[in-house]
């Protein structure tokens, strides 16, 4: 089985520390990137600059609260790109606002999953993030045919 490439789009260390070990807890071969805020990300799908080489994702992970510019701003120019807006979108994030959900999906995010509270939770949600989008779900191949 070949490496999953995701693309976590977070600010918070502590998040991103987190998830890094709840990915590793589920235990299924991936390649964790991090981009700190949207420009971060936009410029990383995009292979600008420093990201260059940067692979293409199989699934972006988007919190909506960040600095520059937020997920809901990145979600929205990402999906408006022909090239990007193929990469599934997966909203993580501690909002719970029926407004960021709606507008969540009005811009086109494949899922929208409020964080857990407690580490057991979160590793339980990557475990059944994993199962769902890299067993039952068939992603598009990563380059275009």
């Amino acid at each position: 089985m070949r490496a999953i490439e995701i693309l976590l789009v977070e600010d918070n260390p502590a998040d991103i520390l987190l998830t890094e070990e709840a990915f590793d807890e589920a235990d299924f071969p991936h390649r964790l990137h991090v981009a700190r805020d949207g420009i971060e990300a936009l410029a990383f799908l995009r292979r600008e600059g420093a990201h260059a080489q940067a692979p293409v994702p199989d699934v972006v992970l988007m919190d909506l609260n960040m600095p520059r510019m937020s997920g809901l701003e990145a979600l929205d120019i990402l999906k408006e790109d022909e090239t990007l807006r193929r990469i599934p979108v997966i909203v993580l994030t501690t909002s719970r606002a029926e407004s960021d959900i709606w507008r969540s999906y009005n811009l086109h995010a494949n899922a929208y999953i409020p964080k857990p509270v407690t580490i057991s939770e979160f590793i339980e949600v990557i475990k059944s993030f994993e199962s769902f989008w890299f067993g039952a779900a068939a992603l598009p191949p990563r380059e275009r045919p």
